[in-house]
């Protein structure tokens, strides 16, 4: 009753079915210590080099601290136009700041612009505060988004990144692409990521972007730096072209130049061999499925919307789709309930898998029902 049976659907032509698969050029070298290139969208890493080796984060920790934000804004917790009030314990922070006065009032928005771009730690350290109550708690926070981000080899003591007084504030290369990743899922942080200068204090207090990518480099998107004795000199620099959003990260790097470089050279092989692709689904492929005994003959197939998948230049031709559905179903059909699965494939690789689901519900047959579709007949045929 419930047999399934495979429908595959060839949309290839003969010739491209015998194009071999599309090979990515080889990465470039990488000459810092660890970096992870990565696919905003999928998630997938493209490229890595030491990529789970716990080092210091220097102020790309405050990647995590701007997602914290960024969400905050969104749950109404915090608004751009919001005055906070400096605190002592924001104040006390050292490093790249802009050397904020206890009891001195910036909005929110001031305070972000003063974090993205200008990586101010008493500034970060503020949004923390009034966000959390403290620094602590905040961290706190920090550290329980990251496990939920599945960031397994990363502890944060503080807020900003700073690491003198904190010798297992450590994170990965990859680690940081996740949160990098869950950052710039908030298109709000574009509005402060990808400005090259800015000032605060009526012009008075002047913010030029750490990241020297946002002016140089072509659909740059952010994302942070971070610089310290011990951590060297790091980035997740991310851009995106088209329909590819890529993160590059470079975790002790031996120089500033290096860094960068390093960043450009990753984001520019993934720009010339990757691509993004979403799958498009005949719809021929999903035909009415036989109802047994209900108030309906047939119900529609349907299925979640296809996400977007990574792919070498020159595969999105020899893509191919398969298909089980059953034959029928017995009534009662449950609304979603499951008639089958589609299948994405590349070669002998599955690519993605989406369950094929009634689209609606489908009682069974009722005893009035049979009686009218009785009489229903029994006028077609006198007519």
């Amino acid at each position: 009753m419930k047999r399934m049976t495979a429908l595959l659907l060839a949309i290839l032509t003969l010739m491209h079915l015998f194009v071999l698969p599309a090979a990515a050029a080889e990465p470039p070298a990488v000459c810092a210590e660890s970096a992870v290139l990565m696919d905003q969208s999928t998630g997938q890493v493209m490229f890595e080099k030491n990529a789970h080796k716990k080092l210091y984060p220097a102020s790309v920790t405050k990647i995590m601290s701007l997602l914290l934000f960024m969400e905050a804004l969104e749950e109404k917790k915090l608004s751009l136009d919001q005055q906070i009030e400096a605190t002592a314990e924001a104040v006390a922070k050292g490093g790249s700041q802009i050397w904020l006065k206890e009891g001195e009032r910036m909005t929110v928005d001031e305070l972000l612009r003063a974090t993205a771009i200008g990586s101010a730690n008493d500034a970060c350290t503020a949004l923390a505060v009034q966000l959390s109550g403290s620094e602590g708690a905040f961290v706190g926070r920090m550290n329980e988004r990251a496990a939920a981000l599945g960031m397994r080899d990363t502890v944060f003591r503080n807020c900003t990144g700073l690491d003198d007084d904190a010798p297992d504030h450590q994170s990965t290369a990859y680690d940081v692409a996740l949160m990098s990743r869950a950052l710039l899922g908030h298109k709000k942080i574009l509005d402060y990521t990808t400005v090259w200068m800015d000032s605060l204090r009526g012009g008075k207090t002047q913010l030029v972007n750490t990241n020297k990518l946002v002016r140089f480099y072509q659909g740059t998107t952010g994302l942070k730096t971070g610089t310290t004795n011990k951590a060297g000199c790091c980035v997740s620099a991310s851009a995106q072209r088209g329909g590819l959003h890529l993160i590059a990260v470079i975790m002790h790097a031996g120089s500033s130049d290096e860094r960068f470089s390093d960043a450009k050279a990753l984001l520019d092989w993934g720009f010339e061999n990757f691509e993004s692709v979403t799958p498009q689904i005949d719809c021929a492929l999903l035909p009415p499925v036989k109802v047994l005994r209900g108030a309906e003959d047939a119900v529609l197939p349907a299925m979640d919307p296809v996400a977007p998948l990574l792919l070498s230049r020159g595969e999105e031709e020899r893509l191919q789709i398969s298909v089980q559905l059953a034959d029928a179903v017995a009534a009662p059909v449950e609304d979603r309930q499951v008639l089958g699965e589609l299948a994405v494939r590349l070669g002998s690789r599955t690519l993605a898998t989406y369950l094929l689901y009634a689209k609606t519900g489908v009682p069974a047959l009722t005893l009035g029902d049979v009686i009218l579709r009785l009489l229903s007949a029994l006028r077609v045929r006198a007519a």
